[in-house]
C-alpha cells in the first residue's frame, strides 16, 4: 500500500479515538497479505474489546467503512487492542489441537460453543492438515459452532 494511504489510515484511526475520548497509542504494522494490522495500546481495553471481542469487531467494521471513503485502493484492516486477538488466536489454536487429540484418541466427536466466523476459521485452519480428524461448522448464525470428528 502506498505510504500516503498508510498515513491516512493512521491519522483517521487516531482522530476516531480522540473523538471517543479514549487514550490510545496507534501502531501500524507492516502489511501482510493485503491486510494492514493496526495495534492499539490503551489503559482501558475491556471497554473497547467488549464481551467476546464484539465491540472490537464493531469498531474495526466502523473504521473500515470510514477508511473506504478516503482510500480507493483495496485493503483490509485487522484492529487489535493490547494483543487481545493475538492471544485469542493462540488460545483457539491450542484448544483446536487439544480437542483434536482427544477426538483422535477417543474416536468420539466434540462440539465447541458457538463462535464468530473468524474464530471458527482459525480452528478449521489449525486442523486442516490433520489426517486423523475433520472439522465442520454446523448451525445458523449467531449459534454456528464447530464439530470435530474422527476420520
Amino acid at each position: 500500500m502506498d505510504p500516503q494511504n498508510l498515513q491516512t489510515i493512521k491519522k483517521t484511526v487516531e482522530e476516531f479515538f480522540q473523538k471517543t475520548t479514549f487514550e490510545v497509542e496507534v501502531d501500524l504494522l507492516p502489511e501482510k497479505e493485503g491486510t494492514i494490522p493496526i495495534n492499539l495500546k490503551t489503559d482501558e481495553p475491556q471497554i473497547l474489546i467488549g464481551e467476546g471481542g464484539q465491540t472490537l469487531n464493531e469498531i474495526q467494521h466502523l473504521l473500515k467503512a470510514m477508511l473506504k471513503r478516503k482510500i480507493s485502493e483495496l485493503f483490509y484492516i485487522n484492529l487489535d487492542i493490547n494483543d487481545y486477538k493475538k492471544k485469542k488466536t493462540e488460545y483457539l489454536r491450542e484448544l483446536a489441537r487439544s480437542l483434536a487429540d482427544d477426538v483422535s484418541l477417543t474416536k468420539k466427536e466434540k462440539t465447541l460453543a458457538p463462535m464468530p466466523a473468524y474464530e471458527r476459521r482459525i480452528i478449521h485452519l489449525e486442523l486442516s492438515n490433520r489426517s486423523d480428524v475433520a472439522s465442520e461448522s454446523i448451525g445458523e448464525e449467531p449459534d454456528r459452532k464447530i464439530v470435530i470428528k474422527p476420520r
